[in-house]
């Protein structure tokens, strides 16, 4: 950026009718073009500074300096010195110096710069307060269960044309946020500080859930005419509060975080970051969470002849026990934002398309109760070359059903479902429980309705 200069001179200056002025093109531009460092470009506030109310100035003006000729250039006072009327003339219009002559109680040019950055900042919508929101953690490890007791929130924002709004309270996992694990709390009108006092339970949250989940907690404000207006959320991951303890928490609302924008990069890393955002987009959508599933999960081993009575002589001969207890917090398949479902369940490879077992159907729930068991006559050797596979659907009349979310467990799994698998093998003849996600895709699986 180029600085300009511009001098006005003392003598008036005449110029007749058809003849140019013999000035060099660095004197038309008022360039700079002496050596040295690059000096910072004063402002138009630094040659007239606010000054403080309570500040006033030690000496007034004399008439000398006020009929002097004014110079308008930001130069140094050696520079001031050289020119015509004296050095206090260059300095009347230049950026006042704490010490300079005839500026004794004048702010200096960086204070003044300083109050003006101050009181802009105050009216920045970044820095304006969104609210607090005042809420407890609770997770019980023996139910596997997280409470979250929304209790009151101060301050919010407006965001009606009353200057009041109507808030509630969304809760979210991540990752793998979705319909499915959001919860709402009641919406109250016309305040800026409600009280809910309501407490949200997820249902199917393990250790390993508490260790790498994080919880959005956001407040929105309810429109009835148009879209709801988000106001502030905060974000808590699940490793602060310790099982079996309540946890409280009383925190200030943020906007949410900025999401990395491709527009300023160069070519190349524009590509990559397109190419990353898609990557990730794909990763979330093949790990989407469709709800949790408790499975119960016993193996039988050989009874002998003196210990078959009655209904255990199916069971005689040893094998798998899988109990379908519940599912919690399912995605929603039909219009009225409920499901019908019901669970299958396949032992696989299954070569003589006898291993499917089906559950009741329950209507309209997002959190149905089954409680049904499933009895598959297998040896301990045969079982561990097979793999369990556990999927729910959603019923629907006259037309195909809904695939809702299922899970694999066998000797080729990770995480949770590894664990079970190992753990049923391991005690022969007890019943093991254990939650798990459902996902939208079950991977080395086609799907059979």
């Amino acid at each position: 950026m180029r600085s300009f200069t511009l001098v006005l001179s003392p003598s008036p200056m005449t110029v007749r009718k058809g003849k140019r002025l013999g000035i060099s093109i660095q004197e038309h531009m008022a360039i700079d073009v002496c050596p040295g460092p690059i000096r910072p470009i004063r402002q138009i506030s630094a040659y007239f500074p606010r000054l403080s109310p309570t500040s006033s100035f030690s000496e007034p003006l004399s008439p000398n300096q006020v009929a002097a000729p004014a110079t308008l250039s930001p130069s140094s006072a050696g520079q001031g010195e050289g020119a015509a009327g004296g050095g206090g003339n260059s300095s009347l219009l230049s950026p006042l110096l704490p010490g300079a002559a005839g500026g004794g109680g004048s702010l200096s040019a960086m204070s003044s710069m300083d109050t003006s950055i101050e009181i802009d900042s105050c009216d920045s919508d970044d820095n304006t307060s969104l609210g607090t929101l005042e809420f407890d953690l609770l997770y019980e490890r023996a139910t596997s269960s997280l409470h979250c007791t929304v209790l009151r929130a101060k301050g919010l924002k407006p965001m009606d044309f009353n200057g009041l709004a109507d808030p509630y309270v969304k809760l979210h996992l991540l990752p793998g946020a979705c319909k499915a694990n959001k919860l709402k709390t009641k919406t109250v009108r016309n305040t800026l500080n409600p009280v809910w006092n309501e407490t949200l339970t997820y249902c199917g949250i393990t250790e390993e859930d508490m260790y790498r989940k994080t919880l959005r907690v956001s407040v929105c404000d309810e429109d009835k005419l148009t879209h709801n207006e988000f106001i502030g959320e905060s974000r808590v991951a699940l490793r602060r509060v310790k099982p079996d303890q309540t946890k409280h928490f009383n925190i200030c609302l943020e906007h949410p975080p900025p999401l990395p924008s491709p527009t300023a990069m160069s070519t190349a890393l524009r590509g990559i970051s397109c190419y990353l955002r898609e990557w990730e987009t794909e990763q979330q959508r093949s790990l989407e969470e469709r709800g949790r599933l408790l499975l119960c999960l016993q193996y039988l081993p050989p009874a002998g002849d003196g210990d078959v009575k009655g209904e255990a002589k199916e069971r005689a001969r040893g094998g798998l026990c899988v109990g379908v207890k519940r599912c919690a917090h399912l995605a929603a398949m039909d219009v009225n934002g409920y499901s019908d479902p019901y669970v299958k369940t396949y032992l696989k490879p299954d070569v003589h398309k006898k291993s499917k077992h089906k559950t009741a159907v329950i209507k309209k729930t997002l959190n149905p109760e089954f409680n049904e068991e499933f009895f598959y006559e297998i040896t301990f050797s045969e079982l561990a070359t097979k793999t369990l596979e556990v999927t729910v659907w959603d019923y629907d009349l006259g037309k195909s059903n809904d695939f809702i979310g299922g899970v694999s467990l066998g000797c080729h799994s990770q995480g949770d479902s590894l664990q079970h698998w190992i753990d049923c093998l391991k005690n022969k003849g007890k019943k093991v429980e254990r939650w798990h996600t459902l996902t939208n895709e079950l991977p080395g699986s086609t799907l059979q309705e």
